[in-house]
């Protein structure tokens, strides 16, 4: 994935870093600074990340019960847990 600046660049949008986007729920769902680090995030309807990426290419996907507690998680480092 691009950083989100380099879009906005291509496309002729102004933009002042750091660039932050939330969800309508208030979470921050990417984020990228001047030194070009972003970060992206998803959640699921309760507020619980679900993923996580950013541009050193590290990923994390997690899953959760219906009490909010992490049951699964894997990432780019090759480690996973089912709890």
């Amino acid at each position: 994935m691009k950083p989100l600046s380099e879009t906005y660049k291509e496309l002729g949008i102004a933009f002042t870093l750091p660039i932050e986007i939330k969800d309508a729920d208030g979470n921050l769902t990417y984020s990228e600074n001047s030194n070009g680090y972003w970060r992206k995030k998803e959640y699921d309807a309760d507020g619980n990340q679900t993923y996580f990426e950013d541009s050193n290419g590290y990923w994390r996907k997690s899953e959760y019960n219906a009490a909010g507690n992490e049951t699964y998680y894997e990432d780019s480092d090759g480690y996973w847990c089912k709890k």
